[in-house]
């Protein structure tokens, strides 16, 4: 054979190979500056077309939150001092305390970030304006500016807020803190009728003022300490797991204890010395809790639970940090863990799930391709690449069930902004405890949920793993609102970097 035909065989397979490879290459390049909301395709759940056209509708920025006089105003000043984030000179950032129905203000000053820094509200359904996902819900805010957070906390519970602007860096390294919002007041007591004239007696003017004072909700819930409640962010830094940013045993001072996982993956939780209940998990009650014994608790990535400790005790977090009782000694990890799927009593959901206008499916998974232009093995979802992902379209009152597997060969802490869904099944086993509600679901490898929710909360929403470093890697689509647009883009100025 000639070596000029030989050649242009060499040519020609060569060409076969590296044209489907050059075009999956090209395919998967991302614009350096486009909106979220117009990537992917929509996927309408089996129900009405809604209006796709990202260019019309409300802007995600008139979202907004109340106007007029806050309850609780705090200014939290970002910086990049060495390796670590810090607000207002500390990781983790200032605890934020309200009371349930109050407004809260939040001023985020950008020091000395250079990539720029937004604050999202891990749980609390604020207005999508207020959201703080950069290039969807606003800019990032950058060095040398500020950005003002208004929202309303409806729910009282544990949650907590962190960067989402290159989140995977900036809360690995110490941007977040918590958000902590107490049940509001029990009304004052009526003081009692006088049967012969109808009027309350007032025998002094100490009882006369007692009696239109309320006690807070929380009061009589003292523990072995003098707090209400204590808070334990559990965080790793550089290999070290902290409970508020110390390693070791820190001291337990109360009996109600809210736990916060701000790693990237689950946790165990064990209580030694006592019987214990998880009263709430992602910031919403569980109905009649019974007693816990030797069982852990699994806390997935972003996740909460509050824990109503029987006696002084010892919470062991893994890593060797606990907070600890004076007196109690450490218990090994239990075998066994609470199934929150049969965990307390049945109750109503306040909407019937079987009634549901929209059905979604989120198929994660694993497969080698391109994305923007990087050779990988990268996450998918349906099948798709990022961007080519799902866009679940809903409109305001929709009844929406979604049905999540996991066949990617990983664990996946699955967060929805803007709303709690409540967990119908795993693997086809219905639930049949107090009414799990989250806003973290910890998916295993394998499982499948099912899950609900109300489409109570227009916007344009991330849904996306909270392993935050999971999700440059493709993992995350969004929920969007017909009739709402994106006023922001991905990149641009800012250097918006969302996810």
């Amino acid at each position: 054979m000639r070596t000029s035909i030989r050649a242009a065989i060499a040519v020609v397979a060569a060409l076969a190979v590296l044209g489907p490879v050059g075009y999956f290459w090209y395919d998967s390049l991302v614009p350096g500056t486009y909106d979220m909301a117009a990537t992917g395709y929509p996927d309408y759940g089996g129900g009405t077309v809604v209006s796709h056209d990202h260019t019309a509708g409300m802007s995600v920025a008139d979202l907004k939150g109340p106007s007029g006089p806050p309850d609780v105003a705090v200014t939290l000043t970002a910086r990049k001092e060495g390796g670590r984030y810090t607000l207002n000179g500390a990781t983790p950032g200032p605890e934020i305390r309200a009371e349930q129905g109050q407004l809260v203000q939040v001023t985020l000053v950008n020091e000395s970030v250079p990539d720029g820094v937004t604050l999202h509200w891990h749980g609390v359904d604020v207005p999508n304006g207020e959201d703080g996902v950069a290039g969807i819900t606003q800019d990032a805010v950058i060095a040398g500016q500020s950005f003002v957070y208004r929202f309303m906390v409806r729910d009282a519970g544990t949650y907590w807020y962190h960067s989402h602007q290159v989140s995977h860096e900036q809360v690995k390294n110490g941007l977040f803190g918590a958000l902590i919002v107490t049940p509001r007041p029990a009304p004052a007591a009526e003081p009692p009728t006088d049967p012969v004239t109808s009027a309350a007696p007032v025998t002094s003017a100490t009882s006369a003022t007692s009696a239109t004072i309320a006690a807070p909700a929380t009061s009589a819930a003292k523990g072995p300490g003098d707090a209400v409640d204590q808070v334990a962010m559990v965080h790793t830094y550089q290999g070290k797991r902290t409970i508020n940013g110390t390693p070791g045993v820190s001291a337990l001072t109360a009996d109600h204890l809210r736990l916060i996982n701000t790693d990237a993956g689950p946790i165990r939780i064990w209580v030694s010395g006592t019987t214990f209940r998880v009263t709430a998990i992602d910031g919403h009650d569980v109905n009649e809790p019974p007693a816990i014994t030797d069982q852990a608790v699994l806390l997935t990535a972003g996740g909460r639970v509050d824990l109503q400790l029987d006696a002084p005790a010892r919470v062991d977090v893994g890593g060797g940090a606990a907070v600890a009782a004076t007196g109690t000694n450490p218990g090994p990890l239990p075998t066994g863990t609470v199934d929150f799927l049969s965990y307390g009593k049945s109750a109503p959901l306040g909407f019937d799930p079987d009634k549901a206008n929209r059905n979604f499916r989120y198929d994660i998974g694993r497969r080698f391709g391109f994305l923007d232009g990087r050779p990988g093995m990268w996450w998918t979802v349906n099948g798709h690449l990022f961007p080519d992902v799902p866009m679940f379209m809903v409109k305001t009152g929709d009844v929406v069930r979604m049905t999540l597997h996991n066949g990617s060969g990983e664990v996946h802490p699955m967060h929805l902004h803007g709303h709690h869904v409540v967990v119908l099944s795993r693997d086809g086993v219905p639930a049949t405890g107090s009414p799990w509600w989250t806003d973290s679901l910890d998916v295993g490898d394998g499982a499948t949920y099912v899950i609900a929710f109300v489409a109570d909360n227009p916007g344009i929403w991330a849904d996306h793993c909270h392993n935050l470093e999971h999700v440059p890697e493709g993992l995350v689509v969004h929920l969007s609102y017909a009739g709402v647009r994106s006023s922001f883009q991905v990149g641009g100025p800012t250097g918006n970097t969302p996810e």
